[in-house]
């Protein structure tokens, strides 16, 4: 019997074969990249073994994502994590704050999605609704050019809406715990076909707060699933969850030490009433990009927001308290850069990457050493350089003192210059010599 080959199939045209061979060359060539990032980075990122994204056996769809991040070569926990959780294996991974532990699960959940199968078969959750939308966007971006589906759910929003897009196509969920037991309580998440739950800053997840939730949260899953945690810190509410649920955990440490080596730690003693001030003569001698404010009430966040504003700085707060809409739009538009000073209380602290963020200040000194590691690891994002400036009172002295003892660091007295090459990019680019004293100063005061 003959074989009939169409004369105007897409294969026909040899021309044309031979365009597209070409393109499958230099695919790289024809992405659209994000400007190339020449800040100094730390070891916390550079000391890699020298794999690179191709090493994994990724598609080229999601390679293409990867490189049009600006993502150029894997993270030491992106190196350690993606075989692993590629080959099946369940992972429980420890890993500093703002290393690229958001990239190591998302890259393979991606990868082992199947666009052609109808149903949830990846799960990610997060402790916070900021978090989430993170995420969700860092997955979106990346499958943009896979025919993969995601979704965000959280708390806070409208549960008929997030109904009628689970009943679309979804292949991918991003939740916070409460949303997502609510939606696989009503039967809405059928998760018969999820292979893969992702628990990123999974020690907040295992705390009180969320009151076991996650036990009932698996129950929903199917018995043969594979489950990354990732986490900073381990108590041993982890250590006995991945027990209990997991199969031969592949355990990843990369902690030789708690902070990150680019945040350099600095202490101003003050009293009470001295900190607004404090506050405003560290705005006008500082460079910030752009800085976060933690307080340790949402009362207070929205008194020391109205104080900021007051003194004629731009300001910004956000806190647990304010309605959702709020709390989306002012993350959404500090994001972008619209504003460069933000007070918040420590619904900020779990994994919000901002990379503009060089300068974290503590207007209220945290009590708890894992509050201060997450409030301080929102500056020098990925290896990249920042400082955080803590306002200690006499209160304060033996919270400072326990806090350096338990994350074996050095918090030091602020010295009444702060080198600008330790937090500001210009200062520390790769290969930068620097511009004259003038060209400098005039960014100084760019902060009003």
């Amino acid at each position: 019997m003959a074989t009939i080959i169409a004369s105007n199939g897409p294969g026909s045209d040899p021309a044309a074969l031979k365009d597209k061979m070409m393109l499958d060359k230099d695919w790289k060539t024809q992405l659209k990249l994000p400007p190339k990032d020449t800040r100094k980075k730390t070891s916390d990122v550079t000391d890699r073994e020298g794999k690179e994204f191709e090493d994994f056996c990724l598609s080229r769809e999601l390679l293409m994502g990867i490189f049009e991040m600006g993502w150029e070569k894997p993270s030491p926990i992106q190196e350690a994590s993606i075989p692993m959780a590629l080959s099946g294996r369940d992972i429980l991974a420890r890993a500093k704050n703002g290393t690229g532990k958001t990239g190591a699960y998302t890259i393979p959940l991606l990868e082992r999605m199947d666009p052609n199968l109808d149903a949830i078969q990846g799960l990610i959750v997060v402790p916070t609704r900021e978090l989430a939308l993170q995420v969700s966007q860092i997955c979106t971006d990346l499958a943009k050019h896979l025919n993969i589906k995601v979704m965000v759910t959280t708390g806070g929003t409208g549960l008929k809406d997030d109904i009628i897009r689970v009943y679309q196509k979804v292949h991918v969920i991003i939740a916070t715990p409460g949303r997502i037991i609510d939606l696989m309580e009503k039967n809405v998440c059928k998760m018969d076909q999820c292979k893969l739950l992702v628990l990123d800053e999974a020690d907040k997840l295992l705390s009180q707060d969320f009151n076991r939730m996650l036990d009932k949260l698996i129950s929903f899953l199917p018995t043969k699933r594979q489950i990354l945690l990732y986490s900073a810190t381990f108590p041993i509410t982890v250590e006995s969850f991945m027990k209990k649920h997991a199969i031969d955990p592949y355990k990843i440490n990369l902690m030789d030490e708690l902070t990150l080596k680019g945040v350099t730690q600095y202490y101003a003693f003050v009293q009470e009433r001295q900190k607004v001030h404090c506050l405003n003569t560290l705005f006008s001698k500082l460079e910030i990009n752009q800085s976060i404010i933690f307080c340790n009430s949402t009362q207070r966040v929205e008194l020391l927001a109205k104080k900021i504003t007051d003194l004629g700085y731009a300001c910004y707060y956000i806190h647990a308290r304010m309605n959702q809409a709020d709390r989306n739009r002012v993350f959404h538009d500090f994001r972008k850069g619209h504003c460069r000073n933000l007070v918040c209380s420590d619904l900020f602290t779990r994994g919000i990457d901002i990379q503009a963020v060089n300068v974290v200040i503590n207007f209220d000194f945290p009590k708890m050493s894992e509050t201060y590691l997450h409030r301080i690891g929102r500056s020098g994002r990925y290896g990249h350089l920042g400082i955080a400036i803590n306002l200690i009172t006499y209160e304060d002295r033996f919270n400072l003192q326990k806090i350096e003892a338990e994350l074996g660091t050095e918090i030091k007295p602020i010295p009444k210059e702060v080198d600008r090459s330790l937090y500001v990019a210009m200062y520390c680019q790769e290969g930068d010599d620097g511009q004259d004293g003038e060209g400098k100063e005039q960014t100084n005061n760019h902060n009003k």
